[in-house]
């Protein structure tokens, strides 16, 4: 028969997050597919006297740029022949197996050529895919690196946002412009905000790369990532660029101690429309091996700005993964991803992260959007300002060094003060536009450019063209800072300019910690190898993630004493059985002694006088006792149906947990059970006593109905686990139950 109304649980399934997004099946000949394209190439590698003439299926003679750049500067020919006589299944069982060394797969792989590297994911899963990177990430700690941004592109606010960021424990902060003008000052704000809130945050400034490279010569940056490449020729003749024009270009950064990332992801062949047939990991395998022959410590990948794209496709997230865990088989430092915006969904986007968080990535995000969304230039944030919280319980959660930790808001506000005034002086110092005290004030306590104030920003921009144009440099900058009370700022980027000449920190996967020693690949290599092994956050690290502000002293939830002990009841002597027309009410050990209120604040004493009203509604009479014995909320209703004259008991713990029983029922059996103690009112005690009565006479009874709460467990299961803690401490296993009266009863 046919319906002509829609299916409701259709309709509203139709209305979640999930399904705002965009997804479609596969069409290889369009480059929209995330791997195995019919169109991708076998593995093959053929060496005639030394050289490479035959690569994945293409002769010498037919090499496109790419296959000339791989095996001119990628390949390990001295392992290749080796490395591809090695079935792809057997490399994938090396990555999972806890027993086979890093060293060993990463010696092996040098050897691997695209097609080849491309069919070893094939054999993974993503549970075997994450064991692999958390084997294979180069660097021993998990780091992570933010981005700050905003619309206004408010000096202000950049530096008191980058100074948060920083004193939460990310180690690079990179920023971007709305304006490309803006660039010099975008770049100045967040290094003076970085080096207020922690020293030896590394910085950058997403822009062209000439300029990008020009802010790094003035010593306003210290790291790039915006080289990007390409898997296809086309594409990169698209953007006026080869292999060798970012090779050269990667030089030139690291010839003046710039650290540099290049940049690739899978779909930008596919949205640029030159994939040529092949599959998005194909074409990342290629990248990646053009990024290792170019000389680049690192890589920025997971699909970055792309990510909408994969992730359309079947498949698409366990792409992504499988290209971080190409990039980190390779020796690469892994900037993982998890920036840009990748799903509407929260269920989607955490259940995404996880495949870098839990095998941790050099940088688990190459831009956790440390402002709102809408402020982030980069294209959203997949987590950002409003997930704080979220993120340090995840880490608190799975004892998973995420790369942050937890700030006071007291912490939050200092800092920003200090940095929001630090930029006001090297404004005031270097006689550029005047930052108000009205806009130190706002950046303070802002959460985003809507907080802050307008600025005229035409002579900021004429001020930045002349910054660039001129010759200062971080120099003067340090000189502001000097000059106007923040030593310790200037003192920071002094130890930048000088870690500049050092040049370490150019070292594979190179952070900087809190005493500027570089963290890195050669210094702090990842020595993961099964249980037992590895990274893992203890001690200070530990405590510091664990240090969330939410977090209370178990004593917070539950005083000892919770009110005087009820005086007014009166314990008479031991119970024994009573007359058939009453109803038992059995209380718990700690009932108006140790305990006083239940957990939804009602008095013991209230709670008591409802219940006997009721029962004295329905014609019966009542009894009161204590158990002794147990805490356990059937155990002492069962005992209280037991003494019960009519059978019929009422059980009730401290904390407000109830039941009705019956003598005659098995002692976990029951007529009403009423654990959602939060949500019971003295009204529902009132009907709770009713009720008892009714079955006691006999009369048809419908049971009391409480509104379920399934929120409650979790705002109170703390609370409930030491409230009846306190309860269990006054059992007394010997002692019989004891009959209660209040002072104002008659003797019966």
């Amino acid at each position: 028969m046919r319906h002509s109304s829609r299916s409701k649980r259709f309709e509203l399934l139709s209305k979640r997050d999930i399904n705002k997004e965009t997804y479609v099946e596969p069409w290889p000949e369009a480059g929209l597919i995330v791997a195995d394209s019919p169109y991708d190439p076998q593995p093959s590698l053929s060496i005639t006297a030394g050289a490479v003439v035959e690569m994945d299926g293409v002769a010498k003679a037919d090499f496109d740029a790419l296959d000339r750049f791989i095996v001119s500067h990628a390949l390990d020919l001295g392992i290749a022949e080796e490395a591809m006589a090695i079935p792809a299944q057997e490399y994938a069982r090396m990555l999972a197996d806890i027993n086979v060394p890093r060293e060993d797969i990463a010696r092996l792989v040098a050897g691997c050529t695209p097609a080849k590297l491309t069919d070893i994911m094939r054999h993974l899963n993503v549970l075997e895919m994450m064991m692999g990177l958390s084997k294979m990430r180069i660097r021993r700690q998990p780091a992570n690196q933010a981005h700050v941004t905003n619309w206004r592109e408010h000096p202000a606010l950049l530096a008191a946002d980058a100074a948060e960021a920083a004193l939460r424990g990310f180690a690079e902060v990179e920023t971007t412009v709305r304006v490309a003008r803006f660039a010099p000052f975008n770049a100045l704000a967040i290094l003076v905000g970085t080096q207020t809130g922690r020293g030896g945050v590394l910085t950058q400034c997403s822009v062209e790369e000439a300029l990008g490279l020009r802010l790094a010569m003035k010593g306003l940056t210290s790291y790039a990532e915006t080289l990007s490449v390409y898997g296809t020729e086309k594409t990169f003749v698209d953007g006026d660029d080869s292999p060798w024009s970012k090779a050269f270009l990667a030089s030139a950064y690291a010839s003046r101690g710039v650290k540099i990332r290049f940049t690739s992801g899978s779909g930008s062949e596919a949205l640029m429309g030159r994939a040529e047939q092949k599959s998005m990991l194909y074409l990342e395998a290629r990248c990646l091996l053009v990024i290792k022959g170019a000389g680049s410590q690192g890589v920025q990948n997971g699909s970055i700005s792309c990510i909408a794209l994969p992730e359309a496709l079947p498949g698409g997230v366990r792409a992504v993964l499988a290209e971080n865990l190409l990039a980190a088989m390779l020796g690469l430092e892994v900037a993982a991803g998890n920036d840009a915006l990748a799903s509407h969904s929260s269920i989607r986007k955490a259940a995404k992260l996880m495949l870098q968080f839990i095998p941790g990535a050099d940088f688990i995000f190459s831009g956790y959007s440390a402002i709102p969304k809408r402020d982030n230039l980069f294209g959203g944030g997949n987590f950002d300002a409003e997930d704080f919280d979220d993120y340090n319980v995840l880490q608190r959660d799975m004892q998973i060094d995420g790369g942050v930790q937890p700030i006071s808001e007291d912490e939050a506000l200092n800092i920003r003060r200090q940095a929001a005034r630090a930029i006001q002086a090297v404004y005031r110092e270097l006689d550029l536009p005047v930052i108000t005290d009205e806009e130190v004030d706002a950046a303070t306590v802002a959460h985003s450019s809507d907080d802050m104030p307008e600025r005229d920003i035409v002579p900021d921009l004429e001020a930045a063209d002349a910054f660039m144009a001129g010759d200062r440099d971080f120099v003067a900058v340090i000189q502001a800072l000097q000059n106007s009370g923040f030593a310790d700022v200037a003192d920071n980027i002094l130890e930048m300019g000088r870690q500049r000449i050092a040049a370490d920190y150019l070292q594979p996967s190179a952070i900087f910690d809190a005493d500027f020693k570089v963290q890195s690949a050669i210094n702090d290599p990842n020595d993961y190898a099964g249980p037992g092994s590895g990274y893992r956050p203890t001690g200070p690290r530990w405590a510091a993630m664990q240090a969330i502000p939410q977090a209370k002293s178990p004593e917070g939830f539950v005083e000892p004493h919770t009110g005087a002990p009820l005086s007014r009841l009166v314990e008479i002597g031991p119970a024994s059985k009573g007359r058939q027309n009453e109803i038992l009410l059995a209380v718990g050990p700690a009932f108006g002694r140790a305990l006083t209120t239940t957990i939804g604040g009602l008095a013991h004493e209230d709670v008591l006088k409802a219940i006997l009203s009721g029962i004295a509604g329905e014609g019966m009479i009542a009894r009161i006792l204590r158990v002794y014995h147990s805490s356990d909320c059937a155990a002492i209703g069962y005992v209280g149906a037991r003494l019960s004259g009519s059978g019929i008991g009422i059980g009730l713990q401290s904390r407000g947990t109830a039941v009705i029983h019956q003598k005659d029922l098995a002692p976990l059996n029951n007529l009403e059970l009423f654990p959602q103690s939060p949500s019971l009112t003295l009204a529902t005690y009132e009907a709770i006593g009713r009720n008892a009565a009714r079955y006691a006479l006999g009369l048809a009874t419908v049971p009391v109905a409480v509104k379920i709460d399934n929120g409650a467990r979790l705002r109170l299961i703390v609370k409930t686990a030491l409230l009846h803690r306190r309860e269990t401490d006054e059992v007394d296993p010997e002692k019989p139950p004891q009959e209660l009266r209040f002072d104002w009863e008659p003797d019966l």
